[in-house]
C-alpha cells in the first residue's frame, strides 16, 4: 500500500500536537494516512514503552490513519546528521511511497524536535538516491516525495499556508486526550505537558492561525519553497491562503 501523507513525528503524541487536526481531516477526505513516530518516548518523564505504545496505536484509530509505525530510533538520542538514522527513515519513505511528508518545524525547545526535522528532510533527500542502502526497502527502487510540509510543536512563526479543520478538532483533541499517560489524570509526575496552560497554548495556536480568515480552528505549515497554484481561480476556493 502506498500513502498519500505521511507523517513524522519525534515521540508517540507529538504529530497530534501539530497536525492532528489535518490528518483527520485528509482521512475523512479519503486519502491515505500514515503515521510514524520516530521514537518510543522511552525518556519520557510519564509512561512507559508500551503504555505509550498502546496510546498512539489508539489516537491512530481514532484520527482514521492507514498505518502507524515506529522508527525504534533513541529518545534523547536522535541525531540530525546521521545518516545511519536517517538511512532507517529513507527505509521507510521507499516502503510507503508517500506523495507528501511532513516534519516537525526546525526551530523548537526540544532538541529531539528539531533533529527530527533535519533527520527527516535528509531521508526524504537520501530515499531519492539510487546507489543509497535503506535497511528495509532492498530491491525497492529509490523514491523522492513531492513535497515536504513542515508542522509547528512549540515554537511557531507565521505559516506558509493553514488548513482548516474546524470540522475535525474534535478528533484532534480526542487524539490527544488518548495519550493519557502524558496529558491527562494517568501521568503520575507533573510535567509541562500536564500543565493545563499547555493544551491551552494548542488550542490558542490553532485558533490564531484561523480567526484570521474566520474559522475556528486550523493548523499552520512551512514549506521551504514555493506553493505553486496553476489557476488564480485556486486562490478564491481557500480566502487568504491555498487550499490543502
Amino acid at each position: 500500500m502506498t500513502l498519500d501523507l505521511l507523517i513524522f513525528g519525534p515521540h508517540p503524541d507529538d504529530l497530534e500536537l501539530g497536525m492532528g487536526g489535518t490528518a483527520a481531516k485528509q482521512a475523512a477526505l479519503g486519502y491515505r494516512v500514515g503515521l510514524c513516530d520516530l521514537t518510543r518516548g522511552e525518556m519520557g518523564t510519564n509512561g512507559d514503552v508500551e503504555t505509550r505504545a498502546a496510546e498512539a496505536a489508539w489516537a491512530a484509530k481514532i484520527l482514521g490513519a492507514a498505518v502507524r509505525l515506529n522508527a525504534g530510533l533513541p529518545d534523547a538520542g536522535l541525531m540530525p546528521h546521521d545518516n545511519g538514522q536517517a538511512a532507517v527513515l529513507a527505509g521507510i519513505i521507499r516502503n510507503w511511497r508517500p506523495k507528501i511528508i511532513a516534519a516537525p518545524y526546525w526551530e523548537d525547545r526540544h532538541p529531539d524536535h528539531v533533529a527530527a526535522s533535519h533527520l527527516v528532510t535528509r531521508a526524504w533527500y537520501l530515499a531519492g538516491l539510487a546507489k543509497f542502502p535503506a535497511p528495509g526497502a532492498e530491491g525497492l527502487a529509490p523514491f523522492r516525495s513531492e513535497r515536504i510540509i513542515y508542522y509547528f510543536i512549540n515554537q511557531w512563526v507565521q505559516p506558509s499556508f493553514i488548513v482548516d479543520v474546524s470540522a475535525h478538532y474534535p478528533a484532534k483533541l480526542e487524539a490527544m486526550a488518548a495519550h493519557s499517560s502524558q496529558f491527562g489524570d494517568a501521568a503520575a509526575l507533573a510535567t509541562r505537558l500536564t500543565d493545563p496552560t499547555f493544551l491551552a497554548m494548542i488550542k490558542h495556536r490553532d485558533a490564531v492561525f484561523a480567526n484570521r480568515m474566520g474559522f475556528e480552528f486550523a493548523e499552520g505549515f512551512l514549506v521551504k519553497d514555493h506553493v505553486v497554484v496553476s489557476d488564480l481561480n485556486d486562490l478564491a476556493t481557500s480566502p487568504g491562503g491555498v487550499a490543502f
